[in-house]
């Protein structure tokens, strides 16, 4: 057993010390590289630093405003005993109960509705510098209002410059003539332009599980991001209670029309029959007592269907009320006092860590360069000399 394992030990081939220690000397060559080079890593990390600072001192700061709420609706039906009468007069009002929920998951595409968007955008919010309350749309297409950004000057032309250059090429879009589209709903270049900031800096999330739903908005301005919110909210409210009372909205117009009728014929009844008394006051045959008899009829008879309208009116109007869906705040919107964003150090941090991690990188890449395309590269003067 012994002599195997002599036998295996020495028929092993010799470790090669050179091989053993090449990771170890790689690594103590690559750092020598980088401190030969430190200067070169220095200068291109001290650019980015500077090029951070800018970028963080010249970031406007954002305002975050947001609120809370649940969605609510009655469920009570308004049938009982007028079941039977309103079918009479043809009304369902069984169809007046408030019906399925209006799922909170449809609340985003309603604030895509391009009503929604027009009534929000020429609603009117306090901007700082402007004295009255002005519209959005107003505020970001007159010039007079527009503020000098350098961030969206240095985006607009170095980012955003395929865009522009391909806007050019393209040209203005064509304005759609309202008057042909008939009742069509249609937005303005400059419109749609406003509606993109407005659904960019306003935006709603469900919370299935929790059962709630929030608004928020990001603002330079503080107080605009909480009027934001707040007009968001009420429009929310307005639009969804119109499209879930459609139905007994329509019924209620119904009812009030045929009570109106039923009201004008019972008034007339009830003149005719008065006047006919009065002419005939000590009946002196059968014919008018018969006369009597026969308006009396009709008068009964009208002053119940008027009577019956009037409560069918009444719970008409309740069933809209109870139908109407209500938006519960639970955390209501508030001027925030702090801003969101952004965050000046970690904004120079970053761009302070990349100029580092491009400064190293240049270092190896020169050198691999130099090393494996170009022998004679320190000849041209704008490349850094790598050593």
């Amino acid at each position: 057993m012994e002599n195997r394992t002599n036998n295996s030990i020495e028929n092993q081939p010799p470790v090669d010390k050179h091989n053993a220690g090449e990771d170890e000397i790689d690594l103590v060559e690559i750092v020598q590289k980088l401190w030969r080079n430190r200067k070169f890593i220095i200068k291109v990390t001290a650019v980015f630093a500077v090029l951070g600072f800018i970028v963080a001192i010249s970031t406007p700061n954002v305002y975050t405003a947001s609120c809370t709420m649940v969605p609510q609706t009655g469920q009570k039906s308004t049938g009982g005993s007028l079941g039977g009468l309103a079918a009479m007069a043809g009304i369902n009002l069984g169809s007046l109960s408030s019906g399925e929920v209006l799922s909170p998951t449809v609340y985003p595409k309603i604030m895509t509705n391009i009503n929604f968007q027009k009534e929000l955008i020429y609603s009117k919010f306090h901007f700082q510098g402007v004295e009255q309350p002005i519209s959005f749309y107003d505020y970001y297409t007159d010039k007079k209002y527009q503020k000098f950004s350098l961030i969206g000057t240095i985006k607009k032309y170095t980012i955003g410059l395929p865009g522009v250059i391909i806007g050019a090429i393209k040209g203005k879009p064509a304005e759609v003539d309202q008057s042909d589209s008939s009742s069509i709903q249609s937005l303005t270049s400059r419109e749609k332009g406003v509606v993109n900031i407005s659904s960019a800096n306003l935006s709603l999330s469900v919370n299935n599980k929790d059962g709630y739903i929030s608004i928020s908005s990001n603002m330079s301005e503080p107080l605009l991001a909480a009027e934001l919110v707040q007009r968001g909210q009420e429009l929310l409210q307005k639009y969804i209670t119109e499209f879930k009372i459609e139905k007994v909205t329509s019924n209620l117009k119904f009812v009030e029309k045929c009570y109106e009728e039923s009201k004008r014929n019972f008034e007339s009844k009830q003149a005719e029959l008065a006047r006919f008394r009065d002419a005939n006051k000590s009946f002196t045959s059968a014919v008018a007592k018969t006369q009597e008899e026969k308006l009396t009829s009709e008068y009964t008879l009208l002053l119940g269907i008027y009577t019956e309208l009037a409560k069918q009116k009444e719970q008409a109007k309740i069933a809209v009320t109870e139908t109407t869906p209500i938006l519960t705040v639970i955390v209501p919107v508030i001027v925030p006092i702090e801003k969101s964003k952004p965050s000046r150090a970690t904004t120079l941090f970053i761009y302070t860590l990349l100029g580092v991690i491009i400064g190293i990188g240049g270092v190896f890449v020169v050198l691999y360069v130099e090393e494996n395309f170009i022998p004679n590269i320190k000849k041209y003067r704008f490349i850094p000399k790598i050593v």
